[in-house]
C-alpha cells in the first residue's frame, strides 16, 4: 500500500530554502580572520549552520521510551553545541503515531521516533525492521545485521525505490523479549488462546490471530480503561516499566512472560530524506552516531529499570508465569506460514532471506559460545538461591 502524500519536490525546495536562510552567516564567517578561515579549510562542515527540527514519538509523554527519544534529541545538542536542535514532542500531539510517516514526508513534521512495524500497512516489510520473526537471534544481532549485513541498504530500497517517499532514518536501541503480555485469565495452553481479545497490531498480531486470538486495534495509553471495561481480555506488553505506567496491574492479574511474537525489536528514527540531505557531513554524521551512542546507553539503562519494574509488578500480586513451550512450539510453526504467505511478495522475500542468510552464518557461534537462560538461572541459583 503506497503513502498517501507525495510530496518530494516540495520538501527538497524547503531544504533548499532551509540553506539559503544560512547563507549571510556564511558571508559572514568571509570577514572573520584566521578563524573563519581555518573553519571554511574543513571540509563537509558549516561552523554557521544552526537547524532546529520538530519530531514527533510514538510514545506518551511520560513513557521510558519517549525518555529515550528525548535522550536522543539531547545527544544531537551537545554533540553540536546547539547548532542542531530537535524539539521531541509526544504521540498525537501533531498526528496519530500511524500518520508520523505521512506527516514527515509531507514536511508537517521534520522526523518521528518509533518503530517500523507502525508501517506495516504501508509494505508488510516494515515489520521485518521493527520486530522481524524469531529465528534464534536477539535484538543485539538484529542490528548486526542492518548495519553489517545488508540490513541498511535494504531499508533504504524499501523507502526511496519501493515507495519512493521522502524518509530516511536509523534503527538502533536493541529491546529485550517482549512477553506474550497481560491476561485476565491464566493461559495455560494454546488451546486458552481462542477467543481471547488481545490488543496487539502487524506482524505479531497476525501470529496471535492464528493462535486463536481475536485481534483488536488499541492504542496503548487506552489498554487499560478497554480492559476496565471488559472490551478487551489481554495485551501484548512492551516493557515492565510502561505497564506500570498503564495501570496494567490493576486490570489483569497473570502475566505471561516470554514469546517468540516479539522477541526482537528495535527503535526507528525517520528524518525527512531532503532535509537531512541538505545538512553538513559533519551533521548527518552527528545524527548517526548519536544513534549508536544512545542505543548502548538505552540497553544498560534497560538493566537497570525494568528489573526495578518487574519487582513493583511482583508486589502487586500479579501472577507472574512463564510461557508453556507448547505456545512457543506452536508459534514457530506459525512463522513458518506467515513468512510462506507474505514472501509471495518479493521485496518481503528478499528481506526475509537476507535476515536468514545472517543468522545462518552468525548464530552457531554464538549458541555454541554464549551460555543459554538455564545456564544463567543455574549460576544465579547458585549464588543467590
Amino acid at each position: 500500500m503506497p503513502f498517501v502524500l507525495r510530496q518530494t519536490g516540495k520538501a527538497g525546495r524547503m531544504g533548499k530554502r532551509a540553506i539559503a536562510r544560512t547563507k549571510p552567516g556564511r558571508r559572514l564567517f568571509l570577514f572573520a580572520g584566521l578563524g573563519g578561515a581555518a573553519a571554511l579549510a574543513m571540509p563537509g562542515v558549516s561552523r554557521a549552520q544552526t537547524v532546529n527540527w520538530r519530531i514527533q514519538s510514538a510514545w506518551p509523554a511520560r513513557d521510558i521510551f519517549h525518555e529515550s527519544a528525548v535522550d536522543y534529541a539531547k545527544r544531537i545538542a551537545a554533540m553540536t553545541s546547539g547548532r542542531l536542535r530537535i524539539d521531541v514532542v509526544a504521540a498525537g500531539s501533531v498526528v496519530p503515531p500511524v500518520q508520523m510517516a505521512d506527516a514527515v514526508h509531507a514536511g508537517i513534521l521534520d522526523g518521528c521516533h518509533g518503530n517500523a512495524s507502525l508501517w506495516y500497512k504501508k509494505h508488510k516489510a516494515y515489520a521485518l525492521f521493527g520486530a522481524p520473526p524469531s529465528f534464534g537471534w536477539d535484538s543485539h544481532g538484529f542490528l548486526g545485521w542492518f548495519y553489517h549485513g545488508g540490513g541498511e541498504a535494504l531499508y533504504q530500497e524499501l523507502t526511496n525505490e519501493v515507495l519512493r517517499v521522502d524518509l530516511t532514518g536509523f534503527l538502533y536501541g536493541p529491546m529485550p523479549t517482549q512477553p506474550l503480555g497481560w491476561f485476565k485469565k491464566e493461559v495455560k495452553s494454546p488451546g486458552d488462546l481462542k477467543g481471547v481479545r488481545y490488543r496487539g497490531s502487524g506482524l505479531s498480531g497476525e501470529l496471535l490471530a492464528a493462535l486463536g486470538a481475536s485481534i483488536v486495534n488499541v492504542p496503548g495509553n487506552q489498554v487499560t480503561p478497554f480492559m476496565e471495561r471488559g472490551l478487551i481480555d489481554a495485551t501484548d506488553s512492551s516493557n515492565p516499566a510502561t505497564d506500570l505506567q498503564f495501570g496494567l496491574p490493576t486490570v489483569a492479574k497473570f502475566y505471561v512472560m516470554g514469546s517468540h511474537h516479539r522477541q526482537i525489536e528495535a527503535f526507528e528514527i525517520v528524518f525527512s530524506k531532503s532535509k537531512y540531505d541538505a545538512l553538513s557531513a559533519e551533521l548527518k554524521a552527528v545524527l548517526r552516531h548519536a544513534a549508536f551512542s544512545a542505543s548502548s546507553d538505552q540497553s544498560w539503562n534497560a538493566h537497570s529499570h525494568y528489573p526495578k519494574n518487574f519487582e513493583e509488578i511482583r508486589k502487586r500480586g500479579v501472577n507472574i508465569v512463564k510461557i508453556n513451550p507448547e505456545i512457543i512450539q506452536q508459534q514457530l510453526k506459525i512463522w513458518d506460514q506467515l513468512i510462506a504467505e507474505h514472501s509471495k511478495d518479493s521485496f518481503f522475500a528478499k528481506v526475509i532471506a537476507s535476515q536468514k542468510a545472517w543468522v545462518k552464518r552468525t548464530g552457531p557461534f554464538f549458541q555454541l559460545n554464549n551460555l543459554g537462560s538455564e545456564d544463567l538461572a543455574a549460576a544465579y541459583q547458585h549464588f543467590f538461591g
